[in-house]
């Protein structure tokens, strides 16, 4: 406990982590004050207009549902069948079996909508904490492995895989901490926007299960982002080898290689790429197209990404780095 205790406080006293949370308490204070600012709490009179539309659209889906039936019943003349050009099967415009109907929201503009806007704003929330997670991780046992840090700790606590765990262990658990205080206040401010300059919109129960398993995968990845950071500065002994590491991967795979495979006909290049990956695990379930995959028989180009694909990939490489920075870390000379 007391080599926890002391790394906490040295990962709270550097001044690249205050950086870091000053930064990311300024960037959501920007997004909240714009949001505020170009928002208004709508009319009685804008109300009724956007429910009266929504009601028109789906009116408009239910004819277009029963003009299909009847064309496939042979009731509409041959021009006006032709004109139509209804799907083969009529139950893809049934407006009963769409995934969502429009509703009033849809069509009030400059009224931010919280159960709208809410998963956008945890997307971006997410893809801010994942850049603070790596970048904490790998200037945080960086800093100490260039500055000899990590020798004064040894020689009171001379076990090296013990005081590199506590320090993994550490910043996870600080990374965690720092993600679920910044969701809440993230999200309860752009929900108290909606109450004050907005509408809350549909906040029923499979909205907030939706939000919250979105919420628990982006914390999963938060995870995985510091200790990938924490595991390539702990190989290269220096937070800049972290992030070379990830610039030189997103320029020689993500677009040299991925422009090679193409070029040769490689097929399925996209399930070859991290960020794939990385959205198939947010997303749950990412489909992709391959125009490659097509013969003559027919066009079978849909491939699928599930999230457990995903999470074994993006688990299997961040622990297979971590083990190798363990390894490493207990066998070379520190000086």
């Amino acid at each position: 406990m007391r080599l926890v205790r002391a790394e906490l406080e040295r990962l709270g006293s550097r001044r690249f982590v205050q950086l870091m949370l000053v930064l990311l308490v300024l960037a959501f204070g920007v997004t909240a004050a714009t949001t505020l600012a170009s928002s208004h709490r709508p009319s009685t009179t804008e109300v009724q207009e956007a429910r009266a539309e929504a009601a028109r659209q789906i009116r408009a889906l239910e004819q277009e549902y029963d003009r299909c039936v009847e064309a496939r019943r042979g009731h509409l003349t041959p021009d006006e069948f032709r004109t139509d050009h209804y799907p083969a099967s009529c139950a893809d415009l049934d407006p009963g079996r769409m995934e969502r109907l429009p509703v009033t929201t849809d069509y009030l503009t400059s009224v931010f909508v919280f159960a709208i806007e809410a998963k956008g704003l945890l997307y971006f929330l997410i893809a801010f904490l994942v850049l603070f997670g790596f970048l904490v991780g790998a200037s945080y046992i960086g800093a100490d492995l260039n500055s000899g840090g990590v020798v004064n700790l040894l020689l009171w606590r001379p076990r090296r895989l013990t005081v590199l765990a506590a320090k993994l262990g550490t910043l996870l658990g600080a990374v965690l901490v720092v993600s679920v205080a910044a969701s809440l206040l993230y999200l309860g401010a752009f929900w108290l926007i909606a109450q004050v300059a907005g509408l809350p919109g549909t906040l029923d129960g499979d909205f907030w299960q939706a939000l919250a398993a979105l919420h628990a995968r982006g914390l999963v990845l938060v995870g995985l982002a510091a200790a990938l950071g924490f595991a390539l500065a702990t190989l290269g002994r220096h937070t800049a080898a972290a992030l070379g590491t990830v610039a030189g991967y997103a320029v020689v795979w993500e677009l040299g290689a991925r422009l090679v495979m193409e070029i040769v006909g490689v097929g399925r290049v996209d399930q070859w790429m991290l960020s794939s990956h990385i959205g198939a695990w947010l997303i749950g379930r990412l489909e992709l197209w391959d125009a490659g995959l097509c013969d003559a028989s027919g066009c079978r180009g849909n491939y699928v990404l599930t999230s457990g694909s995903a999470l074994l990939v993006l688990g299997g490489l961040t622990g297979a780095l971590c083990l190798a920075a363990f390894a490493t870390f207990r066998r070379r000379d520190l000086i």
